[in-house]
């Protein structure tokens, strides 16, 4: 079932993608900032690189090197040098957060494709106001191009683990804001490597969007699966058997969240513990010996409990329930 806890889009990707696909981001935002250079730098001379134009005022004379730290990762700008007078990019003038507004277009544009009204602000908010309508459409293309390249990728060699989750993700359209589903593909390659395989935003969490999601996988290489992992959804578990044919097994976060939520607040954190125990055991037979030493343990906690009420004059069951008859009888009176 989709999680509906608060996460934007760009926040779940930093968060899945920012180890194993951190390169992504950072070669998308060094390419979105080399076209923003290009064309601040060729309104500033008046002609495009190599254009013959009757309005140039001066011409490129080569590029010095800048490092730029972002949270996608340090990037190496070319700033262009002019034979008459100086060039600076205006997203790197000083107390503009030109990085945080950059990285977020990236990422976002990774789950819900590029939004050329969120590149257009993002323009105005960097100060490129010399930036045509044509020139932010390719902007946006080229953008959806390498957005493209890294969902459409073909998968190689076998991914015998695989993790399939979702999100209720609010996302703006014309009329207003409607909730969506973001589902995400995450596996180990067969070589160790972890990575997001694929990432997708449906209009509900239904059998027929994860099938065809599941399919789109399989067509672009995804095989070798040995287990497959993801909550109780019952639509998912029919599309995983339905498409991938594989075991599946339940995911442990998502068991231990339904779990607790047929407990007492106050024995949560305890039975937390306990049941994440079992699930670190190294095999099964460990893993049956600690769920025995919890059901042993809790079964002489309340057979303690009884005896206690019992001493005192009071049955078991209104141990539980923290009040006595005379409680409720001072209540009453």
């Amino acid at each position: 079932m989709a999680e509906s806890t608060r996460m934007t889009a760009a926040e779940l990707v930093d968060k899945l993608m920012g180890e194993e696909h951190r390169d992504v981001v950072r070669e998308s935002v060094a390419w979105l900032c080399r076209e923003l250079i290009e064309a601040e730098v060729s309104a500033q001379i008046g002609a495009e690189h190599g254009e013959v134009a009757p309005d140039r005022v001066t011409h490129r004379n080569g590029y010095r090197a800048r490092r730029w730290d972002t949270r996608a990762g340090e990037i190496e700008l070319a700033i262009p040098k002019l034979r008459q007078g100086s060039y600076f990019p205006s997203f790197l003038e000083p107390r503009r957060r030109s990085e945080q507004a950059l990285v977020a277009v990236v990422q976002e544009a990774y789950v819900n494709g590029v939004s050329t009204r969120k590149v257009d602000r993002l323009v105005e908010q960097l100060g490129v106001a010399s930036m045509s309508k044509d020139q932010v459409s390719r902007l946006c293309r080229g953008l959806d191009d390498q957005v493209r390249i890294l969902r459409e990728r073909p998968l190689e060699g076998a991914y015998p683990y695989l993790w399939l989750d979702a999100k209720v993700e609010r996302v703006r359209e014309r009329g207003g804001v409607r909730q969506k589903c973001l589902v995400i593909a995450y596996a180990v390659h067969e070589s160790r490597r972890r990575e997001v395989i694929g990432l997708d935003v449906g209009e509900a969490e239904s059998e027929a969007f994860w099938r065809e999601f599941l399919r789109g996988l399989r067509a672009r290489g995804l095989h070798g699966v040995r287990v497959c992992v993801s909550d109780g959804h019952e639509g998912l578990k029919a599309a995983i058997g339905a498409v991938l044919g594989c075991p599946w097994q339940r995911c442990t976060v998502h068991f231990l969240r339904n779990m607790l939520g047929h407990c007492q607040k106050s024995q949560q954190a305890m039975i937390s513990v306990a049941v994440r125990r079992i699930f670190g055991a190294a095999s099964g037979e460990e893993a049956s010996e600690r769920l025995a030493e919890v059901v042993e343990a809790r079964a002489a906690g309340a057979e303690g409990g009884a005896s206690v009420a019992r001493r005192r004059g009071r049955p078991a069951r209104l141990l539980r329930t923290g009040r006595s008859s005379g409680a409720r009888t001072r209540s009453n009176g």
